[in-house]
């Protein structure tokens, strides 16, 4: 007689009513909690992309260089850094929502802060606020997610989660600009509040403080170890992604405390009796591991699109900001139609077709890019990007959703934690990984800026790092999230 695979789901994922929110008064449906979570992670993202844009003209503001303020972003980053692996065991010992509505809060007040900064140092200190808030929202919400849908709704749960992280980098450098050109600099931390207003109300209205009791005490050592490591790590990206004027010394210096600090942390988790704050032995479930190997790899060209495209269609096609950001939007579209054709998909062919075959057809519709040349019909670029576009979000959607397929309860609130923080860094780096090739390619060929060719080299590197996904995700059992896709294998020939 086999045995009965136990149920990992605690039983209140088709829970009662919360009785200590009175506003509550029936459970909501998964796309109502979905797209509160969402709005708070479009919110995050299209602030990170629009400041982006917005830096040339706030360094005249401040009488100040553009490189001087990359500070504002470095100061994010590093927040990001270095509260992103807490944000699990906040939620655990105070309640999701209560800290989901708390990084909400933050986040838009020190939005305001941004806006009202007359200063660098003041505008990075209030960054640095608004990163915590944001390390908070984005992982605490998906497990929010996580705890309150039933596996059998995941799947188009998790797709109209993902699709805000992919518009977001998309739209912010057009709005931005928009921004900028008509309004005040300050508007794109004004335009926040109503965001962030809207957000906390209805998640106040809709969301169960659902809680997962906290064991043992807080991992203070692992979280100065990590953060140390992840923030210098974080921010050598960052300054390798301003080119190559930054001097070999302090970016030698960063990585190497990095991997020092690293180091120690990974003999400090093995080591300590509690739960880490990253827990590696996360890893040994393989639908989670292979998930964070396989999306890691996948991000690399997740990170890389938003910086590459916009940057050829200016220089190396000679349009506008405006056209380009426009052009750039087709990807966008094609994760919002992807958010209907995820579910039947993966009820279709499963969790590991899915991912080997459509990480296979997303990596190459995105490496057409290389190809992109005027004299190709800008309806072919558009139709391109739609598929490219829609291909990446079923990817993400798919990796997003199974990697938590078989880890239990009491270790959620740790697994989003970890994922989040890889997920940041990876992102990171695709950019990194694309200016570093097209630094390369630009000083090899002896040309002052970008061309076409060099882009052509940046996109083809990304996406031969990207493509390595594929043999991962076939490692994957052929059941893998079979409960939370539907998926039902075809009996076997005897």
């Amino acid at each position: 007689m086999g045995m009965v695979k136990p149920q990992r789901w605690h039983k209140w994922t088709r829970s009662e009513p919360d009785p200590s929110n009175p506003a509550h008064d029936g459970q909501p449906s998964f796309r109502t909690t979905a797209l509160i979570i969402a709005s708070a992670l479009f919110m995050e993202q299209l602030d990170s992309t629009v400041l982006t844009t917005a830096l040339p003209t706030m360094g005249r503001h401040f009488n100040l260089s553009p490189t001087h303020m990359s500070a504002a972003l470095t100061s994010y980053l590093l927040a990001l850094a270095v509260f992103i692996p807490a944000s699990g065991y906040f939620a655990d010992r105070f309640g999701a929502r209560k800290i989901f509505r708390m990084a909400i809060a933050l986040f838009t007040i020190s939005s305001v802060f941004c806006g009202q900064a007359p200063s660098l140092p003041f505008l990075v200190a209030a960054r640095f606020l608004q990163g915590i808030g944001g390390a908070m929202m984005v992982p605490v919400g998906r497990l929010v997610l996580l705890r309150t849908v039933s596996q059998e709704d995941m799947v188009p749960a998790m797709a109209w989660f993902t699709v805000p992280a992919l518009i977001g980098p998309v739209v912010g450098p057009p709005v931005g600009g928009l921004i900028v050109t008509y309004l005040s600099w300050r508007w794109i931390f004004y335009i926040n509040v109503p965001f962030g207003i809207l957000s906390i109300l209805l998640a106040t209205r809709y969301i169960q403080d659902i809680r997962e009791p906290a064991t043992g005490a807080f991992d203070t050592m692992g979280f100065l170890l990590s953060g140390v490591s992840l923030s210098c790590l974080m921010f050598g990206l960052e300054m390798a992604n301003r080119g190559t004027s930054i001097s070999v010394k302090p970016l030698a210096f960063l990585l190497g405390t990095s991997l020092v600090a690293g180091i120690f942390y990974a003999r400090h988790a093995f080591k300590f009796a509690g739960d880490p704050i990253l827990d590696f032995r996360l890893m040994r479930i393989p639908t989670f591991g292979l998930s964070v190997i396989g999306g890691s790899l996948t991000r690399i060209t997740g990170g890389a699109l938003p910086f590459l495209l916009p940057m050829m269609m200016q220089l190396g096609f000679g349009l506008s900001a405006a056209r380009s950001g426009f052009i750039t939007f087709m990807t966008a579209s094609g994760s919002i139609l992807m958010k209907l054709a995820s579910p039947p998909i993966l009820r279709r062919y499963g969790f590991r077709n899915t991912l080997v075959w459509n990480g296979v057809l997303s990596t190459g519709f995105l490496a057409v890019c290389a190809a992109f040349r005027p004299s190709w019909p800008m309806l072919a670029i558009y139709g391109m990007l739609l598929l490219g576009g829609f291909f990446q979000s079923l990817q993400f959607t798919a990796y997003n959703t199974v990697a938590y397929a078989d880890v239990s309860q009491a270790r959620m609130s740790a697994a989003t934690s970890f994922y989040a923080t890889f997920q940041q860094l990876m992102l990171s780096l695709g950019i990194c990984v694309a200016s570093g090739t097209l630094a390369l390619s630009v000083g090899l060929s002896g040309h002052t800026q970008p061309i076409l060719p060099d882009f052509t080299a940046a996109f083809l590197v990304v996406t031969a790092i990207s493509i390595l996904a594929s043999p991962v995700c076939a490692l994957m059992s052929e059941d893998a999230g079979n409960t939370m896709s539907g998926h039902k294998p075809r009996a076997r020939q005897p």
